[in-house]
């Protein structure tokens, strides 16, 4: 059965339809309304060109040369000029999945009409997007201010013929991959360059992702954690719901139900007094801190899904008074501010979950083997997963550290204040793939420890062990235990994980 497509206005782009087609190759196209708003606005372009009026990036240069007039005759050559200047990054390319994310959200910004770019442009782009066409794009080089300018401008570079694209899981000259599909390069016009190139998309293309993603490294810490109570009989008497009733932030509350789903009918768990009088804080406070964090990511969420659905060019073109207006929607501090507390938040799930990881095999926190292993000394069991975790997580603390707190100017100090918004993008980005690992490892470990007890599991602990012991078996005798780890960061970080576990649909 074919997939439906999805139609661009501008305005109304969910994070699951962004899903949809960066990750499931939905295909995209230009909604009718949006087709008469751009050819709206890009009439009044044409326009003012023909007229001589002095407008930021149709009839001037750029940033500091912003006072510097170019003549009609040379207006078509100065955005040529603008992408290949600016196609200047330097880093690894983006993964697939980012560029897909950038090429569908500068469309969506476009779509709403008030950039004054042809129709034929937006199209050009939609359709390599669902050709699979894809710009190679260094990772490195924007500032987050006058937009993600340099990707972007990667970006570009093959819709004009020019730079690489991936296509088929082959590089090819842009040229060629176009002909091979039967596209024609475009030749850019007043105004165009700049229009694809100032905006925030490649922050929010990896922002929205982190979200995402995010989203589900929370259920899944949940989720992770109830095994870690059994395996340490801790007492959930701490997520009663009277808790969150006196403290309700909505997060705490939600965490706390989870768990004690989770936990229901468990044979494991503990009453106060009966091992021990109260559980420690990385057993305990989980609805506290789970909770704070997806307290967090909901706000990011909502930042992200304004981003969506934002025009972030300059100038805009307002249709409705015939101006165009120069501002700052380019500006990247809305996304980049969000995104670094993200990573914060998604930083301390790891930060605690490597705290339970340590709880399981030290010897001297639970009643648990030394290092889950019968045969301590000639065998060290589980003893190194959590040295690897206790690495993952202080990398992570650097890369929690936020970026939106610096900037450096640009452009002759035209550009004096800058968002480093792509570099918290980046980070974040980095952060949750350590993320992953680490709750993989507290996954692992919580399984090997159950092992050496009896009793029934929870009713929701029990199908996340079954999914485990699925593919990966107790550990006797030591092992090479690398590709197990990356086995079950693989197998948590899908989204068919969660749903098998009957936790999402």
């Amino acid at each position: 059965m074919e997939k439906q497509s999805i139609q661009l206005n501008g305005k109304d782009l969910s994070l699951e339809q962004f899903e949809q087609v960066v990750r499931n190759g939905v295909a995209v196209q230009l909604h009718p309304n949006a087709i008469i708003a751009m050819n709206r606005s890009r009439q009044l372009v044409m326009q003012w060109h023909q007229e001589g009026r002095r407008i930021y990036g149709i009839t001037t240069g750029f940033g500091k040369f912003s006072d510097q007039i170019i003549s009609s005759a040379e207006t078509d050559q100065l955005q040529i000029n603008l992408i290949r200047s600016h196609a200047c990054g330097v880093g690894n390319p983006f993964p697939t999945e980012v560029v897909r994310g950038m090429m569908l959200l500068r469309a969506q910004a476009l779509a709403q009409g008030f950039s004054g770019i042809r129709v034929e442009v937006v199209q050009l782009l939609l359709q390599m997007l669902n050709l699979r066409i894809h710009p190679i794009i260094p990772s490195q080089g924007s500032l987050g201010a006058s937009g993600d300018l340099v990707p972007l401008a990667h970006m570009v570079l093959p819709m004009l013929g020019e730079g690489q694209v991936e296509w088929q899981g082959t590089l090819y000259a842009a040229k060629d991959a176009l002909e091979q599909n039967q596209l024609q390069p475009i030749q850019l016009q007043a105004k165009e360059g700049l229009a694809l190139i100032n905006g925030t998309q490649t922050m929010t293309s990896l922002g929205a992702l982190a979200v995402l993603d995010g989203e589900r490294a929370i259920h899944t810490a949940n989720l992770i954690a109830s095994l870690t109570i059994e395996a340490l009989r801790g007492i959930p008497a701490a997520y009663h719901p009277f808790v969150g009733h006196s403290r309700p932030h909505p997060g705490q509350r939600w965490v706390a139900e989870q768990l004690l789903q989770y936990l229901k009918e468990s044979e494991r768990i503990t009453q106060p007094g009966e091992l021990r009088t109260q559980d420690a804080y990385s057993l305990r406070c989980i609805p506290q801190v789970h909770g704070a964090s997806w307290d967090a990511l909901q706000h990011v969420k909502q930042v992200i899904q304004i981003e969506l659905n934002s025009v972030t060019d300059n100038p805009l073109i307002d249709p409705f008074e015939e101006q165009a207006i120069s501002a700052g929607n380019f500006h990247g501090q809305p996304v980049g501010l969000a995104l670094d507390y993200l990573a914060i938040a998604l930083a301390e799930l790891g930060n605690i979950s490597e705290r339970r990881t340590e709880r399981m095999v030290n010897p001297q926190l639970s009643q648990l083997p030394a290092f889950l292993t019968d045969h301590g000394g000639l065998h060290s069991g589980l003893m190194i997963p959590q040295y690897v975790a206790a690495a993952l997580v202080a990398e992570n603390k650097l890369l929690a550290s936020p970026a939106t707190v610096d900037s450096i100017p640009s452009s002759a100090n035209q550009e004096d204040h800058v968002s480093m918004g792509t570099t918290a993008a980046r980070k974040l980005y980095r952060l949750l793939d350590n993320l992953w690992h680490i709750l993989a490892i507290e996954y692992l470990v919580a399984c090997q420890a159950i092992d050496f007890q009896t009793g029934q599991l929870g009713k929701g602990s029990s199908r996340a062990y079954e999914q485990l012991r699925a593919q990966i078996p107790f550990v006797e005798k030591d092992r090479v235990l690398s590709q197990d780890m990356k086995e079950i960061a693989q197998m948590i970080r899908s989204r068919h994980f969660l749903k098998k576990i009957g936790i999402i649909e």
